[in-house]
């Protein structure tokens, strides 16, 4: 007989041996964010000693603007941290609504709003509400590599459209109708600004796109992380040429929140309700805090459009130094804070070189094989959201690295 700590079954029969634990399949299908892996690799040489400066990652290195700050002290003194309603507080949502009066001229009802952890809880909330496993979805290659992976982990398959000079580097309304002929579509995911191109979609192009989807009976997910990051150039909300439109936005990019991880959607009507169950269910709510902080943002704008200036600034000096380095090629970035870099004639292997110039110049920046598995290795992502030192010493570590690999 066996003894109590034996395991048995209820039967009182032993449990097979060859019984496995096993992780679910869906991790395998779910790649590296390599710019994640820049930075832990860039860490390891700070660490031991070394300098490195960080061009890797798509985080503002200013600091929460004070106005923000000083808002989640208050609430942090004098209020209980608590749960909120899943969709998010009230007048959070009445202010994100009113800045899309204010902004773009495009009148949206709170009650569509959805709160969320970042916009990453926002793609997840999104897909989930919008696509089945098997579904196919449109996204831009080079994109960020987040979709594809959210989508490999939902079951849903991301197709590309590859992006150059000759469709100026945005999904086309023509690219659409094209796949959805080949293989029907399930939806469409643009984003702009873009990352990693820097690239701001026309006004016309982004209508022809939304009049598209919308004669296909297509999703359209419009990712506006980096409105407000615009150089010369105004950025277009899809509402503005489609009412029924996903939005995803952030507070995390202009408004140099990123680790407060606070964001929203703007859905149809019909999918609120739906969406507020999953809110319930995967996230409870998002952060207190964070979303008292995120409604003084709106009331931050001159410190904001001051951190932007310092982002032109350092804008301008990559556009004149890096073709004197022979890296003068690649999209016309007018948004976000990227430069997407040809880099063809030094190599096809974009993740060996950016080990590479980490190794030997101390820059870190990220392959492009991040954004695109299949052309990335003839590109090279950097971010010139930091300081303007910083930007000065990487033009120079950078002239002496090609110098001296030419």
């Amino acid at each position: 007989m066996p003894d109590d700590t034996s395991p048995t079954s209820p039967a009182g029969r032993v449990a097979p041996a060859a019984t496995e634990r096993r992780a679910a399949s869906r991790l395998a299908r779910v790649a590296s964010f390599l710019a994640m892996d820049v930075l832990s690799a860039a860490g390891a040489i700070e660490r031991a000693g070394g300098s490195v400066i960080h061009m890797e990652l798509g985080e503002p290195s200013a600091p929460t603007p004070r106005r923000i700050r000083d808002a989640a002290k208050r609430a942090l003194d004098g209020d209980r941290v608590s749960y909120t309603e899943a969709l998010g507080r009230g007048a959070l949502r009445e202010r994100i609504g009113r800045h899309y009066r204010d902004t773009y001229g495009v009148t949206v009802d709170p009650a569509r709003i959805v709160v969320t952890t970042g916009s990453s809880a926002g793609f997840v909330l999104a897909f989930l509400a919008l696509f089945e496993p098997g579904a196919r979805v449109a996204v831009s290659a080079p994109g960020y590599p987040a979709y594809r992976n959210i989508f490999a982990a939902l079951g849903i398959e991301a197709v590309p459209v590859p992006l150059d000079d000759a469709n100026g580097w945005t999904i086309t309304g023509a690219a659409v109708e094209r796949l959805h002929a080949e293989a029907p579509l399930a939806g469409v995911l643009a984003m702009s600004p873009a990352n990693p191109s820097g690239v701001t979609m026309k006004r016309e192009t982004l209508a022809a796109l939304a009049g598209a989807c919308r004669r296909l009976g297509l999703w359209f997910v419009s990712d506006e992380i980096y409105h407000g990051l615009t150089y010369g150039v105004a950025a277009e909300t899809a509402l503005a040429f489609d009412d029924e439109a996903v939005i995803v936005n952030s507070f995390s990019k202009y408004y140099c929140m990123t680790g407060w991880r606070i964001g929203w959607l703007v859905l149809p009507e019909r999918l609120v309700r739906g969406v507020e169950r999953l809110a319930q269910n995967l996230y409870i709510s998002p952060p207190y805090l964070s979303q008292v902080a995120a409604e003084a943002a709106f009331d931050a704008i001159d410190e904001l459009e001051a951190i932007k200036a310092g982002y032109a600034a350092n804008r301008d000096l990559f556009l004149n130094e890096l073709p004197k380095m022979g890296l003068g090629k690649g999209p016309a970035a007018d948004g976000a804070f990227y430069l997407y870099i040809d880099v063809s004639h030094l190599t096809d292997d974009s993740l060996t070189l950016s080990r590479a110039i980490l190794r030997k110049a101390g820059v870190a920046v990220t392959p492009g094989l991040d954004f695109d598995p299949d052309n990335g290795g003839r590109f090279i992502r950097l971010s010139y959201a930091g300081s303007q030192a910083d930007c000065r010493e990487a033009v120079s570590r950078l002239y002496s690295f090609v110098t001296a690999n030419a």
